[in-house]
């Protein structure tokens, strides 16, 4: 029975199963052709490999030797095609030891086209305006026909209108209006889409009667579609309607319901034709043609009906049941109409005549199913439109037990004082008896011990005793099989840790505890999970993190947040058992930003604003504050409010101290113990009420400007300061002891400065000013009064006795006698130099200014050995006087370029002598007067400076600590150039004696070709 019950279940596919179905065919028939033969695919796989029989119109095809029908593989082959005997519905049917299989139906159709069987027609006679038919009468066919029509001789065709129509069904030229130009032959020629032959009918000859022109009359429809025609579902219908009529009839259509058509829906107006693509059930219902003329109207009706062919959308399943089973097989399929349903086994009828097998509604039952049930079964969906098929096999099964592939596991794990489920699954045919060993003792059923109806095995409450070896043994009529496993009872895991809820506070760190006892043996695994969802540690910033180790599942929630507030599970699980404990944290942080900011009842200074509160955050609000931002502050600033103090129950206060004729946003920021939250979103910006400007212009001052001005300026009022629209200042003035005012109005308030100018003005008079303020409201305040001078007058005179020396080679001093400082129309600010040398134009000069009553200045910076030539000129706000006199100066020769060589030093604890030799000028430099000793101690920043006339010097200098020298020569024509920088060290002996390189060396302790001599003296 195992080999058997293998074979059937590991083998590969048995029972018969297509590969390749027919699919319908069109053969296209030429009369001439002499191969007319086609073939009709079909395979199938099976084990054995199955055979093949062909239907046509639901009878066998005999296999004859010689016959036009062979079978080759699993095709059939159709040589020799009659189009009177081989057109039909084929299905092949592919069969072995497991049963027969049906494929698809698919249709033989032949298409043809014969000639024309007559050769002449009469002519066909009509009056002048009156309607005409002309019949084409095609020959015997198959396929589908197009038809056109030839006036005359080829290629001249009709061409379709309102007037001419060409029916598709028919065949037949309608002419709703006959005219003398339509007078002619017209040829018929038909089309085989199929084929592609095509086909001419005999002339026919169309004249024009002699017995006068027809008058007018209402249309006459020719052409009508069926009362019902039938469409199936997504194909292209087209209905036509041409009727004949003088004038000639408009064709219009329409539905009845007066629903507009869709958009796929193409009404051709000129030819009469009405196609609805890919038809659908929406598309069905009543259609209506109008042709209509001058002299009246006439309409015909149909409707559209929408079939389907049937289509499975249910399809029975391959099954195997055991014997004495019941079986139970849905088939369903949509189509319109409904489908009827019939079964087949193995492609003949199902017989139903048992009690035991029943067929409802396409749904196949069959009760205590024997061996002799097995087999392929058909069913099949049919409605006047088609029908469908679909295979399904039944394999009736009978097997002794056997555990090969469902033995029981070798050991189960149960936790004491739990439940436990050892399945037992034999796979057996029939079903059997199962039951229970533990030991070798039969297992006797208890309150705790019960065997399911399945065969598994449910043991309840479990204790240490329930440990042991259980085995199942299964029975039935072929035979007996076992299975066993062993029970194993460990220790229930428990959560020690307490259900809590913690209280913390943001910014704190928390470990929530998950400590257990478990069995020793077993592997503890603990998973945290925040609100339900999972916590993926290593996440979620870094926030949360394990503490417990592996006996312990606490975790950490470092700097905890407010979203952190929640309920946190641990779950705990090993192989027998879990257990969970959930902790609720409340997190109490700053409050969340107030809502719903409102700001009404605004005046010039003041607001009313209101919010609500927001979540408190466990942490109950104790204050509020109100900050306002404008255009004009740095951010957001505090605000004064009334009441002062505003408390955790306060929702409202009034804000004051606000400037008038300002844009302002506002937020409210709420406290408690914890701290103070986020603010609140921005209000809506509103803009205080104006009123009088009350700040005047600070700063006011003036002078200057050109003769005759008085120039008055001032600093300008800041935009938040101006307290409404239309904002301006007032400028009035006086002379010094006048008593009327002179005012004027100036409407920029970014103004700085008014310029007064008459003629009339003394230079440099003084006059009395202020500046008032004005906006629409009115006018504010006046400032103070300020007394300002009016222009004054440039200096009329030249500074006289300009002399001129040489100070040195890059230096001149400057010097005359100064004009009067002040006199009643001008002042002196001081005098402007300018200075050229010979070797440049006087417009190039430099210029150099003095500042104040100054009688000399010295011009440095310039070129040694060189003349120059000097003038200058005083000058005051008004401008600058006429210019001296020139003078002329010639900078002395330029200093000693050599410096210093050949320094030596001499030191004791209480001098220093330094020697060097004399510095020779070159003949183009000036002579040596003197030199410039400048010595400091290493840590002092300045030098102290000793002048001698000699090469040598002695300084009186204590050598206790480092010394850095310098020396450079002195001549008329300025200082030369220093010798090298010389450190002489602190002295640590009684004497010593050293000289400084000629070339630069290290920079602090000169070493190099340095000596010292010590002497003792007794």
């Amino acid at each position: 029975h195992s080999k058997l019950w293998k074979e059937i279940f590991c083998s590969g596919p048995l029972r018969p199963v297509f590969t390749k179905q027919p699919g319908s065919i069109v053969f296209p028939l030429h009369l001439n052709e002499p191969s007319r033969e086609v073939t009709f695919s079909c395979e199938a796989q099976g084990h054995p490999p199955p055979s093949y029989r062909w239907k046509m119109n639901d009878s066998f095809i005999p296999p004859q030797p010689g016959s036009r029908y062979s079978i080759s593989g699993g095709n059939l082959r159709i040589s020799q095609l009659n189009k009177e005997e081989d057109a039909g519905i084929y299905q092949c049917l592919a069969s072995n030891s497991f049963g027969t299989i049906l494929s698809r139906e698919a249709s033989l159709h032949i298409a043809y086209l014969e000639e024309f069987k007559t050769q002449r027609r009469s002519p066909v006679s009509v009056r002048e305006g009156q309607g005409v038919v002309l019949l084409c009468g095609p020959p015997a066919h198959m396929g589908e026909l197009t038809f056109s029509w030839i006036f005359n001789e080829y290629p001249s065709f009709v061409k379709q209108d309102t007037r001419r129509f060409v029916s598709q069904k028919t065949g037949n030229l309608y002419i709703a209006k006959v005219e003398p130009s339509d007078v002619g032959n017209y040829t018929c020629v038909v089309t085989n889409t199929v084929t592609q032959s095509r086909v001419q009918g005999p002339p026919t000859p169309l004249v024009l009667r002699s017995d006068g022109i027809m008058g007018e009359y209402e249309p006459k429809i020719e052409i009508q579609f069926p009362d019902v025609l039938a469409v199936a579902k997504g194909l292209t219908v087209k209905l036509e309607c041409f009727a004949l009529g003088n004038p000639v009839p408009s064709i219009t259509w329409r539905r009845p319901d007066g629903v507009p058509f869709p958009r796929k829906v193409d009404v051709n107006k000129s030819s009469g034709v009405l196609e609805i693509p890919y038809f659908q059930q929406e598309d069905a219902g009543a259609f209506e043609c109008m042709a209509e003329n001058s002299r009246g109207k006439n309409t015909v009706k149909g409707r559209l009906s929408f079939y389907a062919p049937p289509h499975l959308v249910e399809k029975p399943q391959d099954v195997q049941k055991a014997i004495d089973e019941s079986l139970l097989w849905e088939c369903k399929a949509s189509a319109k109409p409904k489908p009827s349903y019939r079964w087949l086994k193995n492609g003949e009828p199902l017989e139903s005549f048992e009690d035991r097998i029943q067929v409802v509604n396409g749904a196949l039952s069959i009760s205590s199913l024997t061996l002799s049930d097995t087999g392929m079964y058909q069913c099949i969906a049919e409605n006047r439109h088609g029908r469908v098929f679909a295979n399904t096999e039944l394999r009736v099964i009978a097997v002794a037990p056997d555990f090969s592939n469902s033995v029981l596991k070798a050991q189960t794990l149960a936790r004491q004082g739990g439940d436990v489920l050892i399945e037992c699954r034999p796979r057996m045919s029939p079903r059997g008896m199962i039951s229970w060993r533990k030991g070798k003792e039969a297992l006797r059923e208890s309150h705790r011990v019960s065997v399911l109806d399945n065969g598994s095995l449910r043991i309840s409450n479990i204790t240490k005793l329930d440990a042991g070896l259980y085995t199942c043994v299964a029975r039935n009529q072929f035979g007996v099989a076992s299975s066993a496993g062993t029970l194993v009872v460990k220790e229930p895991t428990i959560i020690t840790s307490k259900a809590t809820q913690l209280d913390v506070t943001v910014g704190e760190s928390v470990v929530i505890p998950c400590q257990v006892s478990r069995d020793p043996t077993l592997d503890v695994r603990f998973t945290w999970f925040f609100n339900e969802q999972l916590i993926n540690f290593g996440s979620h910033g870094g926030y949360f993190e394990k503490v417990g180790g592996a006996s312990a599942g606490d975790i950490m929630i470092r700097n905890i947040q407010l979203r952190h507030a929640g309920r946190y599970t641990c779950a705990v699980q090993t192989k027998v058992d879990s257990a969970s404990i959930a902790t609720d944290v409340v997190v109490r942080g700053p409050p969340d930003p107030p809502l719903d900011i409102k700001v009404d009842e605004v005046t010039e200074t003041t607001s009313f604003v209101s919010w609500s509160p927001g979540p408190d955050n466990h942490s109950p609000v104790f204050a509020y504050n109100i900050q306002i931002r404008s255009p004009f502050s740095l951010g957001w600033q505090a605000a004064k409010t009334v009441p002062a103090s505003l408390g955790g129950q306060q929702l409202s206060a009034r804000v004051v101290e606000l400037s008038p004729w300002v844009e302002y946003e506002f937020r409210v920021l709420a406290t408690n113990s914890v701290g103070t939250g986020e603010p609140s979103k921005p209000s809506q910006k509103i803009r205080t009420k104006d009123t009088l400007p009350r700040t005047t212009p600070a700063r006011v001052s003036g002078g200057g400007g050109s003769r005759s001005e008085l120039v008055i300026t001032w600093e300008p009022v800041p935009e938040e300061l101006q307290c409404g629209p239309g904002f301006g200042y007032v400028v009035a003035f006086r002379p010094l002891g006048g008593q009327s005012w002179m005012q004027a109005a100036v409407t920029s308030p970014d103004a700085s400065r008014y310029i007064f100018k008459n003629e009339s003005i003394p230079p440099f008079s003084p006059f009395h000013v202020k500046v008032g303020v004005y906006n629409n409201k009115g006018e504010g305040p006046f400032g103070s009064v300020t007394t300002i001078y009016s222009a004054e007058e440039e200096p009329s005179r030249a500074p006289s006795r300009v002399r001129a020396k040489s100070l040195s080679a890059s230096e001149v001093e400057v010097s005359w006698k100064p004009l009067p400082w002040s006199t009643s129309r001008t002042r002196i600010m001081g005098y402007e130099l300018r200075y050229w040398s010979t070797k440049d134009r006087p417009d190039t000069a430099s210029v150099m200014r003095t500042v104040g009553n100054r009688t000399s200045a010295v011009i440095r910076g310039l070129d040694p050995s060189s003349t120059y030539y000097i003038k200058l000129k005083a000058y005051n706000s008004a401008g600058v006087g006429p210019d001296s006199a020139v003078v002329n100066v010639t900078t002395k020769r330029p200093p000693p370029s050599q410096s210093p060589v050949k320094v030596m030093w001499n030191a004791t604890d209480s001098k220093l002598i330094l020697k060097w030799d004399h510095v020779k000028a070159l003949e183009n430099e000036s002579e040596v007067m003197g030199y410039k000793v400048m010595y400091k101690q290493s840590r002092q920043s300045r030098p102290s400076v000793v002048e001698t006339n000699s090469t040598s010097l002695e300084l009186s200098l204590p050598v206790d600590e480092d010394y850095i020298i310098q020396i450079k020569p002195v001549s008329e024509g300025g200082e030369g150039s220093s010798s090298k920088q010389i450190t002489i060290p602190r002295i640590a002996v009684a004497h010593a004696i050293g000289f400084a390189p000629e070339r630069r060396a290290l920079p602090v302790l000169v070493t190099l070709s340095l000596y010292c001599t010590v002497r003792t003296f007794l």
